[in-house]
């Protein structure tokens, strides 16, 4: 069948509240029409679908011929004075704008500074799982996956831990929009943007006046070479911290969760050998994909996969095609803990936008599931999980489970 008449629609919403990311559609994508022009229901001539591994990790680290600035990030449409807002968060920068803020707030997210929050992380979630094993039956998600990043953002950032529940519900109403549960408007999205934004601003003043030994303190600092965050980067940061290191976590440890009730041979083997752990956090990251795709403009004419590209159009990678990409993974439709190599694009396929908390959202899966096979038998799936309805991420909502106690 001739490209143009391939009726694929990876785009709608509604699927993807349905049944999750369309794996099926996605394959035929990749082997069919790796480079596709799909349509678009926010814009005429639509954007092109870019769903192999190798093509993903090629934009994604040639900046300077895919913009994340020119129409931001985001597959959504803005109008002019919403993309010029959103070309101040790092996310919808390129280099070099978006060099000097990733170098000012790497200090705080180094493998060494991570790993100072191990033991209090692993306390975190032993309590979490204890307390949900004390309820027996519960939404797996509120009960444990929602809980540890937001425990961890406020440790992270200096929140009070009282105050985690606002930074979950300011995330919801900022990613929630089209899912109509959440019923909310561009208003209220704006509106959580704003109380968010004043929130970091108080924090950041709070902390200016008693420095200590935090990632804050450390973010609104200078650096070596006398550098420092100002106040609006800094604010804009916390935003992008609390809304990216919430949801994408949660999601990953529900979707993770969800796996191991599907292939319950593969919770076998991760509690007979824990050892497992850490090439387990990157399994759940490559099968579950949290953040689904994103978008890049490029800056001038471009060969991609074979097709011409033209400057300005618009072009979506999708991480969740990639991460299944049959010439790069053995089996990519078998969920394998012990999978090795895995070079999924989870966190990004590379180039300046890598994930910037890779380290901590691995230490929080590794640590969440640790305790989960150290105190449970197994963890049962009462009703299948009720999914966000979202093309960007890749989001469970709900989902009840039943805890039952390891053996005595």
């Amino acid at each position: 069948m001739p490209v143009a008449e391939l009726d694929i629609d990876v785009y709608d919403l509604d699927q993807y509240a349905a049944g999750g990311v369309p794996h099926d559609k996605l394959r035929r994508l990749r082997t069919e029409a790796p480079v596709f022009r799909h349509d678009d229901p926010q814009l005429e001539g639509g954007y092109w679908a870019i769903t192999r591994h190798a093509d993903v990790v090629y934009v994604s680290r040639n900046p300077e011929l895919f913009s994340s600035y020119e129409k931001t990030a985001m597959i959504d449409e803005y109008a002019q004075e919403q993309i010029d807002q959103q070309r101040m968060f790092m996310l919808n920068q390129d280099p070099p704008e978006h060099t000097r803020t990733r170098q000012l707030v790497n200090r705080g997210f180094t493998p060494r500074m991570i790993a100072h929050l191990e033991e209090r992380i692993q306390q975190t979630c032993d309590d979490i799982v204890a307390q949900a094993l004390a309820k027996g039956e519960g939404d797996f998600v509120t009960l444990c996956a929602a809980e540890l990043p937001l425990i961890v953002i406020a440790e992270l950032m200096g929140v009070p831990i009282e105050d985690r529940h606002k930074v979950f519900d300011w995330s919801n109403r900022m990613i929630g929009g089209n899912d109509p549960e959440y019923g909310v408007t561009e208003q209220q999205r704006f509106d959580a943007a704003q109380e968010m934004w004043a929130y970091a601003n108080e924090l950041a003043k709070e902390k200016r006046a008693h420095l200590q030994d935090d990632i804050v303190s450390k973010l609104i600092s200078p650096d070596d070479a006398g550098n420092v965050l100002d106040e609006l980067e800094f604010d804009l940061f916390f935003m992008l911290l609390a809304v990216a290191g919430n949801e994408t976590t949660r999601n990953a440890i529900s979707g993770g969760m969800y796996a191991l009730t599907q292939y319950p041979d593969q919770w076998s083997r991760l509690q007979a050998d824990p050892a497992l752990l850490p090439t387990a956090a990157d399994e759940i990251v490559r099968w579950v994909s949290p953040v689904n795709l994103f978008r890049r403009t490029p800056t001038q004419d471009v060969e991609l996969g074979g097709v011409q590209i033209k400057k300005g159009e618009k072009v979506v990678i999708y991480y969740s095609s990639a991460n299944r990409d049959e010439g790069v993974f053995d089996n990519p439709d078998v969920f394998d803990i012990g999978r090795e190599p895995n070079p999924h694009v989870g966190f990004g396929g590379g180039g300046p936008h890598f994930c910037l908390g890779r380290h901590l959202a691995k230490l929080e899966i590794e640590c969440l599931f640790r305790s989960l096979i150290q105190q449970l038998d197994r963890v049962e799936l009462v009703a299948e999980p009720r999914r966000l309805r979202s093309n960007f991420i890749n989001g469970i909502k709900e989902m009840t489970v039943r805890f039952v106690p390891a053996p005595a």
